[in-house]
């Protein structure tokens, strides 16, 4: 089965090679490569350009500094395989990736997005927060429950997946403009209902370095990551049968109230900050968590803090009928 790897690159020239090396060096050989300069100053078209001559499978295009997005529907309308990934330019494969992820589809079907381990290096101190971040998402995959994880973080890795490129269709593949791209992605897999296949390997290498884009680009500030999550809650996982309720009073609790009240949906807005209580924000009165009836609710909770959000999970678990969903 022909599979299609879709890579944009920008100014990635310091580690493009070695990026390029892991995916020639892949077991799996039925592949195409597809790589996008989007606007390098650098030598990276150079660079992907001397690999396209040695190995045909490798098709190379540029554009002006157009972003991700359109460099991946490119990258996209000049591929042919059945089976879609996407690789990021500074990022390194492990040898048996496409083979073990196509694998997983070959075996199961249509209607299902494989994806594996992860783990991340970097030449300098790696912090906390991505190997929290890591440990986080391989825990959901090891588990097969990716996507009780999706209004929390981006819960399939972006540059480690593979689907069906008729699946990708059905979700509209890199046609919206909303950023982040990857995280959009999921939630459209999500919303059509495709099952995540998980390898319990080490598939990709994420590189991290000061310059990367989740690092310094506005796009994958968390208001955008606010502005998804509500948008596709209310799409998706919203029931008008049971009252919403918002728990945080925070900064991300107050970005959820704005869009709620900018879509004109009705909630009620509780925490436990007894400096809040009884306020009025955003035209509403600010009630007190502590003994508050959550049976039969949908809860949105933004408490960021991991002591106190254990705390708000065992109370919510104890109720009856009541749907939560965590936003931090």
């Amino acid at each position: 089965m022909d599979v299609s790897i879709l890579m944009p690159a920008r100014n990635a020239e310091k580690y493009i090679s070695e990026c390029m090396d892991s995916i020639v060096c892949q077991g799996y050989v039925n592949w195409e490569l597809i790589v996008v300069d989007d606007g390098s100053t650098d030598t990276t078209f150079e660079i992907v350009d001397r690999y396209r001559k040695r190995d045909k499978r490798i098709q190379l295009f540029r554009q002006e500094p157009l972003g991700i997005v359109s460099a991946l529907r490119l990258a996209y309308g000049k591929s042919k395989g059945k089976l879609i990934t996407r690789m990021d330019a500074d990022d390194v494969m492990n040898q048996n990736k496409v083979e073990t992820l196509a694998a997983l589809l070959l075996e199961h079907g249509e209607g299902h997005v494989a994806t594996g381990l992860v783990e991340y290096f970097s030449d300098m101190e790696l912090g906390e927060g991505y190997q929290k971040y890591a440990n986080w998402l391989n825990g959901l995959t090891r588990r097969g429950a990716n996507y009780s994880g999706i209004y929390k973080e981006c819960c399939i890795a972006s540059p480690c997946w593979m689907v069906w490129r008729t699946d990708l269709d059905a979700c509209d593949a890199f046609k919206p403009d909303t950023y982040p791209e990857d995280y959009d992605l999921v939630f459209r897999f999500y919303r059509q209902g495709i099952f995540v296949l998980g390898s319990n390997m080490v598939l990709h290498r994420w590189r991290d370095y000061d310059s990367r884009a989740s690092r310094t680009q506005k796009h994958y500030k968390d208001n955008s990551f606010i502005e998804i999550k509500v948008k596709y809650f209310l799409e998706i996982d919203r029931d008008a049968d049971k009252n919403l309720v918002l728990w945080g009073a925070g900064k991300r609790g107050k970005k959820v109230a704005a869009l709620l009240g900018e879509k004109k949906v009705d909630f009620t807005w509780v925490c436990n900050n007894s400096d809040k209580i009884g306020q009025e924000i955003y035209q509403k009165r600010m009630q007190d968590s502590s003994g508050f009836e959550f049976s039969n609710k949908q809860v949105i909770v933004t408490v960021a803090n991991s002591v106190e959000q254990e705390e708000v999970l065992q109370q919510l678990n104890k109720m009856d009928d009541c749907c939560y969903y965590l936003f931090c």
